[in-house]
């Protein structure tokens, strides 16, 4: 069973080897970058992958293409445009930016606008399930990477925790609420919401999990 212990729940963000002592240090180490670099670029191959299925994007990418259909602007470029505007909601948040959140703003857009125009587009359901399936799991593996690499949130999670502190409403409903409101404002927009949009919230929390506790016990430092 303890070889089976990466499947329950994570509590929290594991320390590993790689991970920052400090969140908002300008100097991290060169393998902190490295992996943080690698996760985001992941996670934006995954986000493209969800995309190019055509079930349904993730909550923030709806928004993006919506945005993106009414500006008429690529997706990569949108998802960049939304990252940018959330950040300006830090400001009344009193939230603080760190390099990995530079970083997610730039990585994962410009993954998106580079990936998306090269990917396959299946026409049979089954191959655009696994595909949707595929693009979670990148996204999962992602962002375990880039979270344990511990340099700053994303623009979006720490949003999520900025009003979580204002407000004092718990995470997990503060996200649902946000989440709410992007699937909402892009579908309006003319995103794209459907089966890969479900099955990317009933998957995502669990699969995030399973990574984080596999990134705890595999990158688990030596002096412990």
């Amino acid at each position: 069973m303890r070889a089976l212990e990466f499947l329950r729940p994570a509590k929290n963000v594991p320390t590993t080897w790689w991970s920052a002592e400090d969140p908002w240090t300008l100097k991290p180490r060169i393998s902190t970058t490295i992996l943080l670099i690698i996760g985001l670029i992941i996670f934006g191959a995954g986000d493209a992958v969800l995309i190019s299925a055509r079930l349904g994007n993730t909550p923030w990418t709806v928004l993006a293409e919506g945005i993106a259909k009414n500006l008429d602007l690529s997706i990569g470029k949108a998802t960049f445009l939304v990252s940018f505007l959330v950040l300006l909601i830090w400001i009344p948040l009193k939230e603080k930016p760190g390099i990995g959140t530079i970083l997610n703003a730039i990585l994962i857009a410009a993954t998106i606008e580079i990936m998306l125009p090269i990917l396959p587009t299946p026409q049979i359901f089954a191959m655009q399930i696994l595909q949707v399936l595929t693009g979670i799991i990148l996204v999962a593996i992602g962002s375990g990477l880039y979270l344990t690499a511990n340099l700053g949130p994303g623009p979006r999670d720490g949003t999520m925790t900025g009003l979580t502190k204002v407000t004092g409403i718990p995470i997990g409903r503060v996200r649902s609420g946000i989440e709410i409101f992007v699937i909402a404002i892009g579908w309006i927009l003319g995103g794209k919401f459907g089966i890969g949009t479900i099955l990317f919230a009933i998957l995502i929390g669990p699969c995030v999990a399973i990574c984080l506790n596999l990134a705890g016990r595999l990158g688990k430092p030596s002096d412990d």
